[in-house]
């Protein structure tokens, strides 16, 4: 028995690499671990479940459940802004899995558990980049086993990882969280994808798929930031065109307007929306990131907008885990 502590950093969503169920292949992620912000959760042993924070509670029950054990005291020591499009679920999901494993002595088996967490039903990428943070592809799920409604709950593997890249360490992600209604998430979130699959035009997927094999791939292999950037948002803006009806936009308000404003900054690439939103990013380099942060606040100013400015590097670890007896 012992006390576990896992910190995971956020991960943006870029888009999929398919929404229609006329090809093999449904949804496949696309996105990037980050090292900041982070979530953090210290967990021991304990009979039953004990734990502040209402969430976090329900993954620790679960948790408890999924690994079979006594139960845990859990404590949420940083926190993920939710539904804002960093993958807060998922990383506080897969952070409570692994500190109960750990404080139990346990191997978490983080991927072949995720689903029994309810995590990796549609995009593995958050999956990916807790278990070892990098920029990430996977393969999406069979079609064959979807149809506009996914499987119930728990009833899928996590998609592979088709393709995984460590970033240049002088890479830095602008990432801009507005203060805005938060992005779609649970019943929500199936209601409009189900929406966006129904309507999904196949052709962009075929578009999509040379971005990601000639551009996206080949960029992140050679550390070339440009060439990354201007992938990043081709992707991004070929999957708005899926979700436009669903959101009102390419872009959500008011990711869009951030959006544009900032595709004016000339030393940011890649600008675009993470998964619903509202979260913004952009990519510059260690040298830059100081004038991009600068435009990123001017463009909140100017739009309007209070929020908060992140500069990160890529995470090329995954979550860290420490464990004392």
């Amino acid at each position: 028995m012992a006390i576990a502590t896992v910190s995971a950093g956020a991960r943006l969503h870029v888009g999929f690499q398919n929404l229609s169920l006329a090809r093999r292949r449904l949804y496949g992620g696309i996105g990037v671990g980050l090292e900041e912000p982070r979530v953090t959760v210290t967990a021991e042993p304990e009979s039953g479940v004990e734990c502040d924070d209402p969430l976090a509670r329900v993954y620790a029950s679960r948790a408890v459940d999924v690994l079979d054990v006594s139960g845990v005291a859990l404590t949420l020591e940083e926190r993920l802004p939710r539904h804002v499009g960093l993958g807060s679920g998922t990383q506080l999901a897969l952070s409570v899995l692994v500190a109960t494993a750990r404080a139990h002595d346990m191997d978490p088996r983080v991927r072949a558990r995720a689903p029994a967490m309810g995590r990796g039903g549609r995009s593995g990428v958050g999956v990916a980049t807790f278990e070892d943070g990098g920029s990430v592809v996977d393969a999406g799920h069979p079609t064959n086993r979807f149809t506009t409604e996914p499987p119930a709950e728990g009833d899928w593997t996590v998609p592979p990882v088709v393709a995984r890249h460590d970033l240049p360490d002088d890479w830095r992600f602008l990432v801009v969280v507005p203060d805005a209604e938060p992005g779609r998430s649970g019943d929500d979130e199936d209601a409009s994808m189900r929406s966006v699959v129904e309507r999904a035009d196949p052709a962009v997927a075929d578009e999509i798929a040379g971005v990601v094999t000639r551009k996206l791939l080949p960029a992140a292999a050679e550390g070339r930031l440009e060439p990354f950037g201007e992938a990043v948002a081709e992707i991004g803006r070929k999957n708005g065109a899926w979700y436009a009806d669903a959101q009102g936009g390419v872009f959500r308000p008011p990711a869009g307007t951030l959006v544009e404003t900032l595709e004016e900054c000339p030393v940011c690439t890649g600008v675009g929306q993470s998964s619903w939103g509202p979260v913004v990013y952009g990519v510059t380099d260690r040298d830059h990131a100081e004038e991009a942060e600068v435009a990123a606040r001017a463009a909140l100013r100017d739009n309007g907008l209070e929020g908060r400015v992140i500069l990160s590097r890529s995470d090329s670890s995954g979550a860290r885990v420490q464990t004392d007896d």
